[in-house]
């Protein structure tokens, strides 16, 4: 499985839109990595969140964007569920294309169909099929099998995602503070170890209160360590961090510093793993 991260920052981005931190300023000019919202894509169909910079993933990066066949939305805010480029999906825009298969939860739902109400064309909706997802109930599609679990976070009824094609697992956490009991014991009951672990990392090394809802790495750590008793994780499981705000000043040697002392792979704009 191709796993292709092509947005690896929060919600502002880096630099962030409208700041002028030092940070947000070395980014500008070149000496920190730039990093555009959260956004990965499996295997070139299957796609987790579609942000408003989907665009420049397609456009510089070079996401085949017209292949996606799949999309899981993990909750509704506009950095990982940009609903208005869809009404593009099809008429003098681009050409016949097979139809999407969207997947997220209630409020999502109602996003999509509030941002495309004034401009989406019927030929164009029509190749667009929307399922609302509920926490625990699995769903299949195509090759690929997906468990929406209860996220931590602002949004209502927000999801991370255990995602399976084959022989091959990923669980994907992002955005989300420590997520709940319930979602260990659902997967310690499956009781299947990991090929691979995407972590919400907004914070880095700053300290993070029991009510935050996003993690740092120290969130993160206490999630693999926990999984690792359970048996779900093996010596080669990989682990990524994602998800970086600039207010955490996520440079260069901060997360050479974490790769090393966590044994994990810092997330950058565009970087794929094969699993």
């Amino acid at each position: 499985m191709k796993v292709r991260y092509l947005g690896t920052g929060a919600a502002e981005g880096i630099p962030a839109l409208f700041c002028e931190c030092e940070f947000c300023k070395l980014a500008r000019s070149g000496k920190e990595r730039v990093r555009s919202r959260s956004q990965i894509i499996l295997d070139g169909e299957l796609s987790v969140d579609f942000p408003p910079d989907a665009f420049y993933h397609g456009a510089v990066l070079g996401a085949e964007l017209f292949k996606i066949k799949y999309l899981l939305i993990t909750h509704s805010h506009m950095d990982h569920f940009y609903a208005h480029d869809f009404v593009l999906r099809g008429y003098k825009y681009a050409r016949a294309l097979e139809p999407l298969q969207i997947f997220g939860n209630g409020e999502a739902r109602e996003v999509f169909e509030e941002c495309t109400r004034r401009e989406m064309r019927e030929d164009v909706r029509s190749l667009i099929r929307f399922h609302e997802l509920k926490a625990f109930e699995p769903v299949v599609f195509g090759n690929w099998r997906a468990v929406p679990l209860k996220a931590k976070h602002s949004s209502k009824d927000p999801f991370v995602f255990l995602i399976e094609k084959g022989d091959r697992r990923i669980l994907h956490l992002t955005d989300s503070g420590m997520i709940p009991e319930e979602d260990f014991a659902y997967l310690e009951r499956e009781a299947k170890p990991f090929d691979l672990i995407t972590f919400d990392s907004t914070f880095l090394y700053d300290s993070v209160s029991e009510s935050a809802r996003h993690m740092s790495v120290y969130e993160n750590e206490k999630i693999f360590s926990r999984l690792k008793e359970s048996g779900l994780v093996r010596e080669d499981t990989i682990k990524v961090f994602t998800h970086f705000s600039h207010n955490s000043a996520p440079a260069r040697d901060k997360l050479i510093k974490a790769e090393k002392e966590f044994k994990a792979i810092a997330a950058y704009d565009g970087m794929e793993l094969e699993i």
